[in-house]
């Protein structure tokens, strides 16, 4: 484990992420940030921070109102603007990242929860949010005016066509993996070089699964977080992948401002929640690129940590 202090030293710029956001960002003691690569839990993890921190759960689709994704550049919301949203904001602040460690600012004063996934299942998930994007949000992503780098295309049908590319190729010219979004794997090893920081959680995914309030708990206490035991009870009860579910299918089709980005609205964004569906997809051959990836990017225990959960080693 690194004895360092993380520093920025690269730049993130795409269809979806301008890390250079975070320049208006003022840190307070306290602020919790969320980060994932994308397709771990994040908006999981945003939704059990508003039920611990403000007694209840903003709507699915104003969470980016009460949680803003900082780094996210296609949203219509210019960085002076996000200055003052973000300023306004009511203590404690959580915020959400999906930016790899190299382009996140560190500040001891704030709380990180990192949150980590099997790369297979984060791939599963991750095709079936793509393939869901409409016309419209390709439009808003891909504008030459704001536009760094090459355009995001659309999603093919068949996801061995994207594990291809995904597994095997990167966005930006210091990634092998993640195209044509970024770093999935490398993601989750930026952070766990520091893994050591006293002001990094780390949560897996399947842990979240298999022990919720486990989790919740893990949460609160990491963050010293003032709830009660009903606060915590309800907090857990609310966010079974389940009970969002239903409230998201429940959603009318008019409030659900959602179907803007994603065929299927709210509905199709909170898909299955489950692990384990690439065994019925990805070839021998597919998993080969996979393990040749992992022995690129991660490290020993960082595979074995993002492969099965559980404790961090020492």
């Amino acid at each position: 484990m690194s004895t360092r202090i993380p520093a920025v030293t690269r730049v993130y710029k795409n269809h979806h992420l301008d890390s250079t956001r975070w320049d208006v960002y003022a840190p307070r003691a306290g602020d919790i940030i969320v980060t994932t690569s994308y397709k771990s839990g994040t908006t999981w993890a945003q939704q059990i921070l508003s039920w611990l921190l403000r007694g209840d759960t903003a709507a699915v689709l104003e969470m980016r109102d009460v949680s803003p994704w900082v780094d996210a550049c296609f949203m219509g919301v210019e960085k002076e603007d996000l200055r003052e949203r973000v300023a306004a904001l009511p203590d404690r602040r959580f915020l959400k990242s999906h930016l790899p460690l190299d382009g996140l600012p560190y500040y001891p004063e704030v709380h990180y929860i990192i949150l980590g996934r099997d790369p297979r299942d984060v791939f599963m998930s991750l095709h079936n949010h793509y393939r869901n994007y409409t016309d419209l949000i390709y439009e808003v992503m891909n504008d030459r005016e704001r536009l760094v780098g090459e355009p995001i295309s659309g999603c093919p049908e068949d996801p061995r066509v994207l594990w291809r590319d995904w597994i095997g190729r990167g966005f930006f010219e210091w990634e092998s993996e993640g195209y044509p979004f970024w770093a999935n794997m490398g993601h989750a090893q930026s952070y766990w070089e520091y893994r050591n920081l006293p002001n990094f959680l780390f949560l897996h995914y399947s842990d979240m699964l298999a022990d919720l309030e486990g989790a919740v708990r893990q949460i609160v206490e990491f963050a010293a977080i003032d709830a009660s035991e009903e606060r915590i009870r309800k907090a857990v009860e609310e966010t079974t992948f389940a009970r969002v579910k239903e409230r998201a299918d429940a959603l009318p089709e008019d409030q659900d401002s959602s179907r803007i980005a994603f065929r299927g609205g709210a509905g199709s964004f909170f898909y299955k929640g489950v692990n384990g569906r690439w065994r019925d997809v990805l070839t021998n051959e597919d998993l080969a690129l996979y393990q040749a990836a992992k022995a690129r990017v991660l490290s020993p225990e960082c595979a074995a940590w993002l492969e099965r959960g559980g404790p961090l080693p020492d």
